[in-house]
């Protein structure tokens, strides 16, 4: 034990308009009980001959389904199949309302009713619809058709974010992309970026879904695609859609890489990197209060403008009322639907312009963090890339391979030198290092302050996270004058032990709590094997471990047992830390006691052997804790927990290894027992 495999970043199941993709499972009496249920009313109101009464049902419920308890009562009332064919309405507004419905509900619902949806067939004409807004953005524009045009780019927007949710949440939905050839469709709709950018990145962020780990669709790209795509990354827009835009361009490329040639292979990756590059290097922690600050300048302008017109306005008070009256509706006063009102599924009001592009700063490096971790993995590792599953010892009855992800009882997989030597060349290293100490306390306090920028409190914390796992990976890979040196080390090692204290939130994010405490761990290991002194007093060490070994994911308390191990092994070889390896050994022996999870146990005795193997120090503080008899006491029941809850709780693989920890717990004991007799 004592080793860890990389991570590698899955994206999870949720839209790409923010909204939390929710699950639905609730009891159908309830919903069919409930008297306030708008569904069966507006269901009926899509069969309206009128398009207006078409456009606002679709409206209404798009805003409806966000509130998850009422879609047991849509899907009751067969949704779906009622909504789809408005997809093919004769009216854009229509189109676009029906798309922006199905989306939500794909969105709210969750994995389980994107799967419905799919079996409803919703995707046949989801692809109708997709084909004819790509042949309405080739039509000869004219000053009549500008209008229409932009209409038929806004329902082409709302179907490709509606075809993202199906195949982030369904791989029959991929399936079915692969076999309808709507790689085309993306491929026109990313195009669009010169006149279109919000239409783009939405393309730009389901191809990056799609072309994930998709060798169906891999084999069928050629020189077109990634044509398109070379060109998207040799563009020289600074904004940051702009940025966004390339970064998952990049993801693209690297999902598709296998599909080139060895030369092109390495072409592809010196671009990839330097478009990661480029997005990491800018400083979020400066620009977004930058951004926050020239909203602020901008509508105070806006406002003095507006305020400055009311006082010619003459209109009678009459037309005021109706105009308040239908946006409250929804409506404007033409008759059609107002944007900002009804087209609910929009994040972002489309006025706060400084917003939106802190968002796409934050999309891009967030993205490339992901793609990063993921160009340090490897889904196939052969046999050499594994070092010994246990710091102890060989077991004969242990498998090649490891595979569950969740036992942190796996090797670190070494880059390609090649790659390794590309992401030194773009400073990747440096950059996730700066990232893992973001977000600035100056961006945080600003956004909290005004209920729009909020939402970008968790997406900074988010870009944190995902440098974390990132550090994570790239650490084993990197020497150390790149990753800053010994001091440099020690400062991120202080830094990161710090972060688990950084707030309450902080210990109920199981994810980020994972990621700080895998980025430590590779990092202390990292310093041992240089020979570079651990810089946490014996109070923050174990400050730091008593709250993550309290945590309830199970990855998190091997984390922690492993850098007590990592630590207690470095500070057995030097003088005067008696005190402080018996700390660290009586809390091991407390958790290899006492923890409920035979991993847990398993870990926190390896730690034991690392600690006490060597060294006057370990074998005084040895003593003094009584750790040979405590050990001859939980080894029967090491034993005999590992018999009967063994193979109906683990996985062969960790029943592997622990059944290694068993053979060296007997060793150890042995060893100790001759250690007394001298």
């Amino acid at each position: 034990m004592g080793k860890t495999k990389n991570t590698k970043f899955k994206r999870p199941p949720f839209s790409p308009d923010g909204l939390a993709a929710t699950p639905v499972k609730q009891a159908v009496e309830e919903e069919s009980e409930d008297e306030d249920c708008p569904a069966a009313e507006l269901l009926d109101k899509l069969q309206s001959p009128s398009a207006d009464v078409r456009e606002y049902a679709c409206a209404s419920i798009s805003r409806v389904v966000q509130q998850s308890q009422t879609i047991p009562g849509f899907l009751q009332r067969d949704a779906v199949r009622k909504i789809g064919p408005l997809l093919l309405d004769r009216s854009l507004a229509v189109r676009e309302t029906a798309a922006g419905a199905l989306r939500n509900l794909s969105a709210c619902g969750g994995p389980e009713v994107c799967e419905d949806m799919v079996r409803q067939d919703v995707l046949t004409s989801l692809s109708a619809l997709l084909r004819e807004c790509c042949a309405g953005f080739d039509l000869t524009s004219s000053p009549a058709m500008k209008g229409q045009k932009h209409k038929v780019e806004d329902v082409a927007n709302e179907a490709v974010n509606l075809l993202w949710n199906l195949c982030e949440s369904s791989s029959t939905a991929v399936s079915v992309f692969n076999k309808s050839g709507l790689l085309d469709v993306l491929l026109h709709c990313l195009q669009r970026h010169p006149q279109n950018m919000e239409l783009a990145i939405s393309a730009a962020h389901c191809l990056h879904t799609v072309t994930e780990e998709n060798s169906e669709l891999v084999r069928s790209v050629n020189a077109g695609v990634f044509g398109i795509l070379d060109n998207i990354l040799s563009s020289t827009h600074t904004s940051m859609e702009y940025t966004l835009l390339r970064t998952l361009a990049a993801g693209s490329l690297w999902n598709l890489k296998s599909s080139l040639s060895s030369a092109q292979q390495s072409q592809t990756l010196a671009a990839l990197a330097a478009t990661l590059s480029r997005s990491l290097i800018l400083d979020a922690g400066a620009l977004i209060p930058e951004l926050w600050h020239a909203e602020a300048v901008r509508l105070s302008k806006e406002t003095t403008s507006a305020t400055e017109s009311d006082h010619t306005d003459e209109r009678p008070a009459e037309m005021e009322e109706d105009v308040r009256d239908e946006k409250m509706n929804g409506r404007k006063p033409n008759g059609q639907m107002s944007k900002t009102k009804s087209d609910i599924s929009d994040l972002l009001p489309r006025d706060r312009l400084e917003l939106r592009e802190a968002k796409a700063l934050l999309s891009a490096q967030q993205t490339s963090l992901e793609i990063i971790v993921n160009m340090c993995c490897s889904d196939e590792p052969s046999d050499d890339e594994w070092e010994e599953m246990s710091s102890s010892d060989e077991s004969e009855m242990c498998a090649d391979g490891m595979s569950d992800t969740n036992s942190s009882l796996f090797s670190p997989l070494c880059l390609s030198a090649e790659l390794h030597t590309i992401l030194l060349n773009h400073s990747i290293p440096q950059q996730v290092l700066k990232k893992a100490e973001f977000p600035s306390a100056v961006a945080l306090e600003l956004c909290s302050k005004n209920p729009f920028w909020k939402c970008l409190l968790k997406k900074m914390h988010r870009v944190q996270c995902r440098a974390l796992t990132c550090l994570h990976n790239i650490l084993s890979s990197m020497d150390t004058e790149s990753l800053g040196g010994a001091s440099g080390l020690q400062a991120v090692a202080l830094h990161l032990s710090s972060l688990v204290f950084s707030s309450a939130e902080v210990l109920k994010d199981e994810e980020f709590l994972e990621a700080v405490t895998s980025a430590l761990r590779s990092l202390l290991q990292i310093m041992a094997t240089k020979n570079i002194p651990q810089c946490m007093s014996p109070h923050q060490l174990m400050s730091f471990c008593e709250v993550a070994t309290s945590c309830e994911l199970v990855s998190v308390r091997v984390n922690a047992l492993a850098i007590l191990g990592i630590t207690g092994s470095s500070l057995a070889k030097e003088k005067n830390t008696e005190d402080t390896l018996r700390l660290i050994g009586n809390a091991l022996l407390n958790v290899a006691t006492k923890d409920t999870n035979l991993v847990v146990c398993g870990e926190a005795l390896d730690a034991l052997f690392d600690v006490f193997a060597d060294g006057d120090e370990a074998e005084k503080a040895g003593k003094n804790i009584n750790l040979l008899s405590s050990l001859k006491a939980l080894q029967p029941g090491f034993r005999a927990k590992l018999r009967k809850e063994g193979k109906g709780k683990y996985s062969p693989d960790q029943l592997c290894v622990l059944d290694n920890i068993r053979i060296n717990l007997k060793r150890f004991v042995g060893y100790l027992e001759n250690l007394q007799k001298k």
